[in-house]
C-alpha cells in the first residue's frame, strides 16, 4: 500500500495558487482524472442540501423546504435532483421526504467526537490559509474545519473522508470488508441522514463492487468529496468567523507573550 500513488498529488498538481480567501481554480486536467475532479453535479446537490437544511432550522422554514420538494417534481431521481427521469428509488425518496424533521436532525447530530490534538500555534493556523493540504494534515486543522462544516450542515463530508483514510489502513481483508459496509450504510446509502453528495457514476462503481468490498472501494468517492471540500467549502472557511476568531485569538496571545518578554 506504501507504493500506491496518492490521487491527491494529481489534485495539487492542477490547482493554481490564489490569495487567501479566494476560490481556488483548476487548470486543464488529465483526461483520466477529468470525470473524477469535476463533481459539478455533486456540488449542486451539496448546495441544495445545505439550503434545505438551513431552511428547516430557520423559523418558518418548513414551508420553504416543502415548496422546494414540490418544485423538483414527482419524477426527480434520487441520484440527481435536477433530472427529470423516474426511477425505482422514488418510493424510498418519498418516504425520506416525509420523515419527521426532528428525527432527522437528531440522527445528523450523532457524529463522532473530535480528534484529540494539542492547541494549534499561530504559525500552524496561519499556514492553513496557504493550502487546503495544511488544514487536512493535522488534527487541529481537521477539527477546526469540521466545526465550520457543522455550521453549513456538511460535516459528514469530513467524516466520510476520515473514515476512508482509516479504511485504507486496515490490513485484514475481512475487517476491511466489515468496515466498508459500515461506511456504505453511514455515508453512501440513500437511506442515511449522513449521505454525502456523489454523482451517479461513482455511486454505480461503488454499488457494483459492494459484493466484495476492498479497502480501496471508496477511493473515487473520497477524491470527489476531497475536491468538493477544496473547491466549495475551503474558500468559505478562510473567510469564516471560525477561522478568523481563532487566528485573532492566537495573534493576541502571541503579542501578549512578546510584550511580557
Amino acid at each position: 500500500m506504501g507504493n500506491r500513488p496518492s490521487p491527491y498529488s494529481a489534485v495539487r498538481a492542477v490547482i493554481r495558487k490564489s490569495p487567501a480567501g479566494s476560490s481556488p481554480t483548476l487548470k486543464r486536467l488529465p483526461t483520466e482524472m477529468a470525470s473524477t475532479l469535476r463533481p459539478m453535479g455533486s456540488e449542486c446537490m451539496e448546495m441544495r442540501k445545505r439550503q434545505t437544511l438551513a431552511s428547516q432550522d430557520a423559523p418558518g422554514g418548513a414551508p420553504v423546504a416543502q415548496a422546494g420538494a414540490e418544485s423538483r417534481g414527482s419524477n426527480a431521481c434520487c441520484f440527481c435532483w435536477c433530472c427529470c427521469c423516474s426511477c425505482s428509488c422514488l418510493t424510498v425518496r418519498n418516504q425520506e421526504e416525509h420523515r419527521p424533521t426532528r428525527a432527522t436532525r437528531e440522527l445528523r447530530t450523532n457524529f463522532p467526537a473530535c480528534e484529540e490534538s494539542p492547541a494549534p500555534t499561530l504559525e500552524e493556523v496561519s499556514a492553513w490559509a496557504q493550502s487546503f493540504d495544511n488544514v487536512m494534515a493535522a488534527p487541529a486543522g481537521r477539527n477546526a474545519f469540521r466545526a465550520f462544516l457543522r455550521t453549513e450542515f456538511s460535516e459528514e463530508n469530513m467524516l466520510f473522508w476520515m473514515a476512508c483514510e482509516e479504511l485504507k489502513k486496515e490490513a485484514s481483508p475481512r475487517a476491511a470488508e466489515e468496515r466498508a459496509r459500515v461506511i456504505y450504510e453511514d455515508y453512501i446509502s440513500i437511506l442515511s441522514p449522513r449521505e454525502v453528495s456523489l454523482d451517479s457514476r461513482v455511486r454505480e462503481i461503488i454499488n457494483s463492487n459492494m459484493g466484495q468490498p476492498s479497502a480501496h472501494i471508496f477511493d473515487d468517492a473520497q477524491l470527489q468529496i476531497y475536491t468538493l471540500m477544496l473547491r466549495d467549502s475551503y474558500p468559505r472557511f478562510m473567510n469564516s468567523a471560525v477561522y478568523k476568531d481563532l487566528l485573532q485569538s492566537l495573534a493576541e496571545k502571541s503579542a501578549e507573550k512578546s510584550a511580557e518578554a
